[in-house]
């Protein structure tokens, strides 16, 4: 395994200009077959870049969390802002007039949910909205000056101009890169001065609390203690704020380097920039001096000031030091080779502290976010590990699916929606709740898309191209593009990582790039090598044989899995159905509740050879309401019947019942089986597993 890319993340790929290209018009024949999209739901948002695989299982598996995510971060997401309340940097716009807010139960959007959302793919996907974002972040201090906000989580200031920097790269907005520069200098000028956090002269690195980590669950005692004492708010406790952790120092060299890509893009003179650079050089050096430790082959999570180290795996730190270049090669192939993953994903922080367990998973600690899975993936797809890349990918679409959309925090162990435990109020185990519709947990399922599928990588002078297709997917197109002044359809071909021919509009390219002065409709057909060839879902069978690589099968079904139970965990849940363990007696890792109101929905898609088959549909639910509960039964999308699930006799939720339909004959190799609450129906019914057999 082999890095890829540079560290695109730092915007540092700003080579000579693209040259001039002779372009054919849009309609002209490309290479390779045409592959089609999914029809949209009604409902669905269509004025985004459409996501098509020829290999419908690869559809399935892929297809509706994308829709999910552009969903979730163009409508639920994307409101109005109130002008007085965030448009303090006087640079917000009326036109949109709207910003990306964090999420569900999350009105505003905070500068860390604003910066990544932003960097994420906001400003691709709707570049007016995200600078209305990022601005909404900035306000002026009594000079006038530009800076991010100043509030009580002064550590996660800086991802800011990371965000910022990206943003200029997709938009080409050098009015937003003045300003932005001026924001970004005066906001490290601050932190520079400050000391509480601020720079540790002894240590030479910068002192708060980890990235994103502001509740106390996400630190050992020390720095924390074991009651909690002080309350939830990680800021609370002096030896957290004096602490220096992994990811936030990353993301301190990530903005010196970003803020003197600003200043050399500006034509700022010489000694500006390279000021800058030989601070983020210097930071670079002494987190590989502090926080290495080649006994273990990662890096720790935290140096206290007593000299105390933390040999604990922090997600986004690790990703962060491969995506930002911190780690060279061989520490790259080390950190993908010894961090631990849970059944659900890499951790927050890892392992549990003492004064957690799996059982009751800290809610910053060994625990799945989202947010952090994406960071970690697109490691994996810019260290050339397309394994962990996929596979990766593949939890985070199989927990949106799973869970009716993108929540907050999800269970390390199960996959359930799980907000953790952490101190509330005189509650040292309050369990805490995790929350829907989550901005930054969609988009990361669409970073790793972007950034990682079709390797979308920002220059000042364009595009570059370094996509990752893993090996089962077959071609994968993303149509409808807009980058600047162009629309974009990028076809993959093959599977890999390595570029074996890269054309636009038909013509071959030399390069794998699209220059920034492009307009009009434009077609890039990139074909794939190097792919790897190993078994994914450990079912037997080599991915390249597998027409289902990501799930677990068998070999009668080409690696698909079988159709006499599937899990309902497994099922495309919408409507509010979401996972769950709270109940006793259910197969498999959990059931699902959420089975309650009209819309609420459970999908199945079946595996079957034949292509016509003729068996017994049977449902496992529990139902403990005293009388009936009824669903409607639909087959690939038209209603069937009304179903009436009899009550259990003893009214507890624990208790399992089996409902059997036969007669029942479907058609095709994947036909589906959709258990939904319709008008009508009385719902109110948790579900376990779906069969169809003889």
């Amino acid at each position: 395994m082999t890095s890829k890319r540079r560290s695109r993340q730092l915007g540092l790929l700003t080579g000579a200009a693209v040259a001039a290209v002779c372009l054919v018009s849009a309609g002209t024949t490309t290479a390779g077959a045409a592959v089609d999209a999914a029809a949209p739901p009604p409902d669905a948002v269509t004025d985004a870049p459409a996501l098509s695989f020829a290999n419908p299982n690869t559809e399935a598996a892929f297809g509706p969390a994308y829709r999910e995510a552009l969903d979730n971060l163009l409508r639920t997401n994307t409101v109005p802002f109130d002008d007085a309340t965030y448009n303090q940097s006087g640079l917000m716009t009326a036109d949109p007039g709207t910003f990306v807010k964090a999420g569900g139960g999350y009105p505003q959007p905070w500068t860390r949910d604003a910066s990544v959302n932003s960097w994420n793919a906001a400003s691709l996907l709707e570049p007016d909205v995200a600078r209305n974002t990022l601005w909404s972040a900035v306000d002026k201090d009594d000079q006038g000056r530009l800076q991010v906000k100043q509030d009580d989580q002064t550590w996660d200031q800086v991802v800011w101009v990371t965000s910022a920097w990206n943003h200029y790269l997709v938009t080409g907005d050098r009015s937003f890169l003045a300003d932005a520069f001026q924001t970004a200098k005066n906001t490290l000028a601050i932190r520079l001065a400050d000391s509480d956090p601020g720079l540790n002269p002894a240590f030479g690195l910068f002192t708060g609390p980890s990235f994103f980590n502001d509740g106390v669950a996400g630190y050992p005692a020390p720095p924390a203690d074991p009651t909690e004492s002080l309350g939830s708010g990680s800021f609370s406790y002096p030896g957290i704020r004096t602490g220096m952790f992994l990811s936030t120092n990353e993301l301190y060299y990530a903005a010196f380097q970003n803020v003197a890509n600003m200043a050399q893009a500006l034509g700022q003179p010489s000694d500006v920039a390279a000021g800058y650079r030989s601070q983020a050089a210097a930071l670079k050096k002494t987190i590989n001096e502090r926080f290495w430790n080649p006994k273990t082959g990662l890096y720790r999570y935290m140096v206290l000031p007593d000299g105390t180290t933390g040999d604990y795996q922090e997600g986004t730190g690790l990703a962060f030091a491969i995506l930002f270049g911190i780690a060279d090669e061989r520490q790259t192939r080390s950190i993908l080779a010894n961090t631990h993953l849970m059944a659900q994903g890499v951790a927050d922080v890892y392992p549990d502290f003492e004064r957690y367990s799996t059982d009751q998973p800290g809610r910053h600690n060994a625990i799945v976010w989202p947010v952090v899975e994406g960071f970690w993936g697109s490691a994996a797809a810019q260290a050339g590990d397309q394994t962990a890349f996929a596979t990766n990918l593949a939890r985070l679409a199989h927990q949106a699916d799973a869970n009716s959309g993108f929540w907050e925090i999800y269970n390390g162990t199960t996959g359930v929606v799980d907000g953790g435990y952490q101190r509330l109020g005189d509650d040292l185990k309050f369990h805490w709740g995790s929350e829907p519709d989550q901005t930054w947990s969609a988009t990361a399922y669409l970073r790793q898309l972007y950034d990682g599928v079709f390797g979308i990588g920002y220059t000042e002078d364009g595009l570059e191209l370094t996509p990752t297709l893993p090996t089962g997917w077959g071609d994968t197109t993303l149509s409808g593009l807009r980058y600047r002044d162009a629309d974009l359809t990028i076809r993959l071909h093959g599977a890999g990582d390595r570029v074996a021919s890269f054309r636009l509009d038909g013509r071959p390219r030399k390069d794998a790039e699209i220059p920034a002065t492009l307009t009009g409709r434009h077609t890039v057909d990139v074909t794939l090598v190097g792919a790897t060839n190993g078994d994914r879902d450990g079912d037997g069978l080599k991915d390249r044989a597998d027409s289902c690589p990501d799930q677990a099968g068998t070999r009668v079904l080409d690696g698909c899995p079988a159709s006499e139970k599937i899990q309902s965990e497994d099922a495309l849940n919408e409507g509010g159905v979401k996972t769950n363990v709270n109940h006793t007696g259910y197969d498999g890792d959990a059931f699902v509740d959420g089975v309650w109101s009209t819309g609420a929905s459970s999908t199945y898609r079946l595996n079957l050879r034949p292509a016509r088959s003729t068996g017994t549909l049977t449902i496992r639910y529990a139902n403990a309401n005293g009388s009936d509960a009824t669903l409607s039964l639909y087959v690939d999308g038209k209603k069937e019947r009304q179903l009436a699930l009899p009550s259990n006799t003893d009214g507890s939720w624990d208790t399992w019942s089996t409902f059997r339909l036969p007669g029942l004959t479907l058609h095709g190799q994947h036909p589906t089986v959709s258990l939904r609450v319709d008008d009508g129906d009385s719902g109110r019914v948790n579900l376990d597993w779906v069969g169809f057999g003889s």
